[in-house]
């Protein structure tokens, strides 16, 4: 399939874990994938990898929290490929602090990575989107933005929270402008996040049983709902929230 052929896709974090899976499978319906992280090694070599495979990709590196380098990774962008279609708000990182044992740095630093990024991502690709007639932003949230855990992260759900509500507003704000938004919110997913799960049987076992399905979910799957909501097939959606958990939250 081809529902992507000529679009620039752009996405943060895609060095490793579901944002090059997403990277792959984007780069695979015939988009030109921009990956962007700070793991230059190995965004570079994912990068190579799609290319030698025959599809059109480069890699930036990508502080997500300085806005300097927002601008510089679409600048480049916009030199190679001429516009920004697809923007895959993406990086993220998680704690799983409780709120007496998480520091003010420990806070802002989450915060910025999750949704200060996405913030600034936004913020600085609506102009490109605006001028080329349109485009889509999808922002890659979590279950833990829309129920509380006791065993998450007060910065990590709070982040996610925002992302949430960014992604509404930001759909409702820049409609006119043919840019929709919107969110993706990952349940218990089979990445390097879960490792302390996974490694551990009994742990995994106890996680798996709370999930209507009976299973973590894979990267693909999560990939596969993006994709969709990027793709023209969704073209009536925006400032939505799609939910990817096995149930999970319909208990």
């Amino acid at each position: 399939m081809n529902r992507f052929k000529n679009k620039v896709v752009f996405i943060s974090g895609a060095a490793k874990g579901q944002g090059a899976v997403e990277a792959r499978m984007f780069g695979s319906e015939g988009a030109k994938v921009v990956i962007t992280d700070i793991l230059d090694e190995l965004g570079t070599s994912l990068s190579e990898e799609l290319r030698k495979e025959g599809m059109q990709s480069i890699y930036l590196h990508l502080d997500v929290t300085k806005e300097d380098q927002w601008i510089e990774a679409y600048a480049k962008t916009l030199a190679k490929f001429n516009t920004i279609d697809i923007l895959i708000n993406n990086a993220g990182i998680v704690a799983r602090n409780n709120i007496e044992n998480t520091t003010k740095l420990e806070w802002e630093t989450i915060m910025e990575v999750n949704a200060t990024s996405a913030f600034l991502g936004t913020k600085f690709v609506i102009p490109i989107m605006r001028n080329s007639g349109g485009g889509v932003i999808i922002n890659i949230s979590s279950t833990g933005a829309l129920v509380s855990s006791s065993t998450l992260g007060v910065p990590y759900a709070a982040s996610k929270a925002a992302m949430h509500l960014l992604t509404k507003t930001t759909a409702l704000q820049h409609a006119q402008d043919n840019i929709r938004c919107n969110s993706v919110h990952p349940g218990p997913i089979n990445t390097d996040m879960l490792n302390s799960i996974t490694s551990n049987p009994d742990l995994l076992k106890s996680y798996e049983d709370k999930i209507p399905l009976g299973r973590l979910g894979r990267p693909e799957e999560v990939a596969a709902a993006v994709l969709f909501l990027a793709s023209d097939e969704a073209s009536f959606i925006t400032g939505t929230e799609l939910i990817i958990d096995g149930g999970l939250l319909a208990q």
